[in-house]
């Protein structure tokens, strides 16, 4: 009985962090908020759909996947979004006026890509 309530719980929590990722990538308005919206929320979400999973069937075969499955969301999400904000960066992609960010960049940011200089 508590099993199934803490299972049910994580599941819960797990898919409302989904559907807050995606409801940033489809609310934010630039794509270095998107990327953080998608990475952060959809990674602890996954990650606790898995956790469930892992604890429902209690198989230390299911459980050393569920691991494997979250130490691959942990290492390739945070890479793949700096990996999507340094392109975005490179090839000009805008920022919206209100993101705060260093002093030079905001301003090299919100300059067509033409115009910036090479680094």
């Amino acid at each position: 009985m508590i099993m199934d309530i803490i299972i049910s719980g994580l599941i819960v929590i797990g898919g409302l962090f989904c559907f807050a990722a995606g409801l940033g990538v489809l609310r934010l308005p630039d794509v270095f908020n998107r990327m953080h919206a998608s990475t952060k929320a959809a990674t602890l979400g996954s990650g606790m759909i898995l956790v469930a999973v892992a604890v429902q069937f209690g198989e230390s075969t299911i459980i050393a996947r569920a691991i494997a499955a979250i130490l691959f969301l942990l290492l390739t999400a945070p890479v793949a979004a700096h990996l999507i904000g340094r392109a975005a960066f490179r090839t000009g992609v805008p920022m919206v006026n209100d993101t705060a960010c260093e002093p030079g960049v905001a301003e090299a940011l919100r300059k067509p890509a033409g115009q910036r200089k090479p680094s």
